[in-house]
């Protein structure tokens, strides 16, 4: 599929190579801050009787994380208007590691929970700087390329580092593995101030400056879409066990194998469509999310047979988890002059979903079939492809950047 929409001049010349440590490092706090956003997934048992609370209530410690999200993301810029941005991770890995050594030695629940207040804002801190970071790391002609690395990072997490934080729940109390992730998160903050070169602040992200690139051609349609394309996989992906369960005598073991095939395809398409992202962002807005669509409906159509659902979790574990590629890609060919306030609504975009899919879906589940809940995960899908196609169309200015 083709665009009619010109891709932005820019100004600045290219570096002469990619700055592979500064991008690695990058990766491993992609990995470090979704594993430890997710830790509680595993040690869940534990620690709700450690504090003395219902599963339910523990689980909490995942959601304030993305809660927190939807009101630092649009904002963290306006906060540190003037820090360069190596510092700002900096600071963000440090603020990591403190949730982590707080939840390591809280009493009580509310404790725990205000300690996850940080990790949400260090993980949307990290996802609405990264472009601007992989920006300088990679050069503006390939960006797709450095945010690859952070994306990979997150695959990373979901195939292995959530397992690793089970097994070595298994090994020591569950509170000493929070202070591991505490550990290695400072580590992570040395790291990234000898890795990273400085990166100046971009103009600071508030909202009327937010407001103002929604405004721009096609801009406020793609983020619509994007939120569209999140939204139809999370209501599908947060009840795919109830999916899985439809398939004829699977067992627990079974369910765990298929879910890493999902992890493993988003690790495949991360460096798959990593390679191209650069020269294809445009098609990929349109023919990822029809992918993903048509994978969800597959899940129902192939519920009979293990081989054939394995197959599509394979497929749409390799779109999806990529989809961070393609939108942030999309971002710096759209508005290089903007990375910030073009990542921050990404992070807002992917947040929002999240938490109406987390309602949505709870209430469809319950009055609907699960089919039918897949079904509209399958058009919400459709309906970001048609909203990105319309703003692949819409004229983009040609913006130098210097």
């Amino acid at each position: 599929m083709t665009t009619t929409a010109p891709v932005p001049t820019i100004g600045s010349a290219p570096v002469e190579r990619m700055r592979y440590g500064g991008l690695i490092v990058l990766m491993l706090m992609g990995f470090l801050l979704v594993t430890a956003e997710f830790l509680p997934n595993g040690v869940l048992t534990e620690m709700a009787d450690a504090l003395g609370v219902t599963p339910g209530q523990a689980g909490q410690t995942v959601t304030v994380t993305a809660l927190v999200g939807l009101v630092v993301a649009p904002t963290i810029g306006l906060i540190f208007p003037r820090l360069d941005r190596r510092s700002l991770l900096v600071w963000m890995a440090l603020a990591a590691a403190v949730s982590n050594l707080i939840v390591a030695f809280a009493p009580n629940l509310i404790i725990v929970l205000a300690a996850r207040f940080l990790l949400g804002a260090a993980i949307s801190a990290f996802w609405s700087m990264s472009i601007t970071v992989a920006a300088t790391l990679a050069g503006p002609d390939r960006l797709g390329r450095g945010v690859m690395f952070t994306s990979a990072g997150v695959s990373l997490a979901t195939v292995a580092g959530v397992p690793l934080g089970v097994m070595l729940s298994e090994l020591v109390d569950w509170r000493m593995v929070f202070g591991i992730a505490s550990a290695l998160m400072v580590v992570l903050a040395v790291a990234l101030r000898f890795t990273l070169p400085s990166v100046p602040a971009a103009q600071a992200s508030s909202i009327r400056l937010l407001v103002d690139t929604l405004r721009r051609p096609g801009i406020g349609l793609g983020m619509a879409g994007h939120i569209f394309v999140v939204l139809g996989h999370f209501l599908a992906y947060t009840y795919v066990r109830l999916a899985l369960e439809r398939i004829p005598e699977v067992d627990a073991s079974t369910i765990v194998v298929l879910l890493a095939l999902f992890g493993l395809g988003g690790l495949a398409g991360n460096i798959a469509i990593g390679l191209v992202i650069d020269r294809t962002f445009a098609f990929f807005a349109v023919f990822a999310p029809v992918v993903i669509a048509v994978a969800v409906i597959s899940m129902i159509v192939f519920s009979g047979s293990i081989v054939g659902v394995a197959v599509v979790v394979l497929v749409w574990g390799f779109f999806f988890s990529s989809w961070l590629i393609v939108a942030n890609t999309w971002v710096g060919h759209r508005m290089p002059d903007r990375l910030e306030a073009g990542g921050s609504l990404v992070v807002v975009g992917f947040q929002a979903a999240i938490t109406i899919a987390a309602g949505v879906g709870g209430l469809l589940v319950d009055t609907l079939s699960i089919e039918l809940v897949y079904v509209v995960g399958a058009v919400s899908l459709l309906l970001g492809a048609v909203l990105f196609g319309a703003s692949n169309r819409a004229r983009a200015p040609r913006i130098a950047v210097a």
